[in-house]
């Protein structure tokens, strides 16, 4: 692949359409398994704030009494209740990542097919995230609260 010239006088390298097209074809492979994977964590979550729900329901028996293990037991409840904040973190960043692979599939296609073939492809370029990164949290500190 040689450098070219584009239209616009910037550089550019010639890729020939199959090349294209089969890294289209993984860039949307990719953006499937990513929206898996976060039906995935979303379901875990789910569930595992239902079970925790459960739990707290149960120690809140009156017939438990407030002992100093029902207490260790309700502050550990109330940490892996904040730990599933993870989810929503995780959700956030693969739906930035699937966006800015759509986009890098959708403008690879309207820059392989042109202006014929790539009308549909080139309405969605441009369609990258403004922010670099929407999570710029790396932990999880019961009782902090960051808003993203």
């Amino acid at each position: 692949m040689q450098p070219t010239l584009t239209k616009t006088g910037v550089p550019g390298v010639q890729v020939p359409v199959m090349v294209a097209a089969d890294l289209q074809d993984s860039l949307m492979v990719v953006m499937h398994d990513l929206h898996r994977l976060e039906g995935l964590l979303g379901h875990a979550a789910d569930k595992l704030l239902e079970n925790f729900s459960q739990a707290n329901d149960a120690l809140n028996d009156p017939a438990l009494g407030e002992s100093e293990e029902v207490l260790r037991v309700r502050t550990a409840l109330r940490r892996a209740v904040t730990e599933l904040q993870f989810q929503d973190m995780a959700s956030q960043l693969i739906g930035h990542t699937t966006k800015v692979l759509q986009a890098c599939a959708f403008r690879l296609a309207a820059e392989t097919m042109g202006d014929d073939e790539g009308e549909e492809a080139a309405s969605f370029v441009g369609i990258e995230p403004e922010r670099p990164n929407p999570v710029t949290q790396s932990e999880m500190d019961a009782g902090s609260i960051e808003l993203f």
